[in-house]
């Protein structure tokens, strides 16, 4: 019944049998389908499912729990959203938009999370102490929304005005020429960023970029070399120049670049260039 690109209400009908135990809708945190494309509304699937006698669970994903539609981003179902559609049980990620540690969430009626506690699953895959710890901090900053936004790093970095990011790229790079170190020159220029980690797919972000064009080594040893520190830098390729995107990157963090870089560049020979 129904498809990947068009589902109605009427295919979750037709599949209603006598063993039928559970409705279930799974958001598409980390892909889109566009063109033809049909989906049964959230409201219309629980009022089927209570029509029936049966519960209704819908998978969230990335547990965006603020609008984002008001930062300028593709809006995300929050679960505020879903829970007042009045599902049964709603699950979600502790990390990706949420932005806690990485575990798995679900919330619903009572009666459902009882069973759901009781299962002999439930304490062979639950979260350990400090997971928990993790998630309770992380939870607490949304207590305020706005300093849950300024607070959590994955939602500063999407959310932050391209002023701010290009302000911080700057002085940055004011740092690494008044460093003068050999072998890489850098530059600025203005770039697109990508929520990635299974949320806000398709979504371009503007952002500014910290270009370091390598002269005594390719591009691709340049990266493998970074990602090799005690402290690795990560940042991407495109053509001969190594990016680092500056959403991604704290003030706090500009020692670490800078160390890193004098220990990439001390360690760069002639020899080296372009062998790859």
């Amino acid at each position: 019944m129904g498809a990947t690109n068009r589902t109605r209400l009427k295919d979750y009908q037709k599949a209603i049998s006598a063993d039928t135990r559970l409705l279930m809708k799974v958001h598409t945190s980390n892909f889109r389908i566009i063109g033809f494309t049909e989906e049964v509304d959230l409201k219309s699937l629980v009022a089927l499912g209570h029509e029936h006698g049966i519960p209704v669970m819908n998978d969230l994903g990335s547990g965006c729990m603020i609008d984002l539609g008001l930062h300028g981003l593709q809006r995300e179902p929050t679960v505020e959203d879903v829970v007042a559609a009045g599902v049964d049980v709603a699950t979600f990620s502790g990390d990706k938009l949420l932005g806690g540690p990485q575990a798995g969430i679900i919330i619903g009626k009572g009666t459902i999370l009882e069973k759901i506690r009781k299962n002999p699953l439930n304490r062979a895959l639950r979260i350990d102490k400090l997971t928990l710890s993790a998630l309770e901090a992380t939870m607490i900053h949304y207590l305020n929304p706005e300093r849950a936004r300024k607070d959590l790093r994955v939602l500063k970095a999407l959310t932050e005005t391209l002023d701010g990011v290009a302000a911080r790229a700057k002085k940055l790079l004011r740092k690494l020429k008044k460093a003068n170190l050999e072998g890489i020159r850098f530059s600025l220029k203005e770039g697109m960023s990508a929520a990635g980690g299974g949320s806000l797919p398709g979504q371009e972000i503007p952002t500014m970029l910290v270009v370091m064009t390598p002269l005594l080594m390719s591009a691709v040893r340049l990266e493998e070399m970074f990602r090799r520190l005690e402290i690795p830098i990560i940042a991407r390729i495109a053509a001969a120049d190594v990016l680092m995107d500056m959403r991604t990157v704290e003030e706090e963090e500009f020692h670490f670049i800078l160390e890193g870089l004098k220990t990439v560049t001390s360690a760069a020979t002639p020899s080296e260039s372009l062998r790859e």
